[in-house]
C-alpha cells in the first residue's frame, strides 16, 4: 500500500533584521562586501575543483601536473580574496586555508607509493579545509544579504539605488 506523503507546508524564513557587525558598513560598503564574498566564493569553488581532480587523478595511481597547470594555484590567487574579507569583518568564524600553492605544486614519483599515499592524504584535508572555508563563506553572505534586506525593508527607496543610471543625452543640433 502506498503512502500518501503530505505536503509540506513551508517554513517561514526569519524576518531579516540589522545586525551591529553590519552597522558601520554604508549600504555601498555592504554591496562591496556580498560582492566579495560572492567573488571569493567563487574562487574556492574553483580551488576545490582543482584540488579535487588532483586527488582523483592520485587516486588513480597516478600525478602527472602538467607544467602548464602549475600556475593554477599561485600564492597571488590564493590569499588575497581572504584578506580582502578580513578587512570588512573579524576572522575569527572563517577557519584556515591550506597552503594551496605549495600542495599544489608537490610532486611525487608515481612509482613512490607512500609518497604518492601521503599525498592523497593531505590533498584530502586540503579539500575538507576548503570546504570549510565554503561554508563559513555562505554563512557571512547569507548574514550580509540579511543585512541588505533589512536595509531595504526599514527603507524601501534604497532598493532604488541599485538600480543603473543612465546618463543625460546630448542632443546635437
Amino acid at each position: 500500500m502506498e503512502q500518501v506523503q503530505q505536503a509540506r507546508k513551508p517554513q517561514a524564513r526569519p524576518e531579516p533584521k540589522r545586525t551591529e557587525q553590519h552597522a558601520h558598513l554604508s549600504l555601498d560598503g555592504l554591496r562591496e562586501y556580498r560582492t566579495a564574498l560572492t567573488a571569493e566564493e567563487s574562487n574556492v569553488s574553483y580551488w576545490r575543483r582543482i584540488i579535487q581532480a588532483r586527488l582523483d587523478v592520485v587516486r588513480a595511481g597516478s600525478d602527472l601536473v602538467s607544467e602548464n597547470l602549475k600556475p593554477v594555484l599561485t600564492d597571488e590567487r590564493v590569499g588575497a580574496g581572504r584578506r580582502a574579507l578580513v578587512d570588512v569583518l573579524p576572522a575569527s568564524d572563517i577557519p584556515p586555508l591550506p597552503d594551496l600553492a605549495a600542495l599544489w605544486e608537490r610532486q611525487v614519483d608515481p612509482s613512490d607509493a607512500e609518497a604518492l599515499a601521503e599525498l592523497e592524504e593531505d590533498l584530502a584535508e586540503g579539500e575538507k579545509q576548503l570546504s570549510s572555508y565554503r561554508n563559513a563563506l555562505h554563512v557571512r553572505l547569507g548574514e550580509a544579504t540579511s543585512e541588505l534586506i533589512a536595509r531595504y525593508r526599514d527603507e524601501p527607496n534604497l532598493c532604488l539605488t541599485a538600480l543603473p543610471t543612465q546618463k543625460k543625452r546630448r542632443h546635437v543640433a
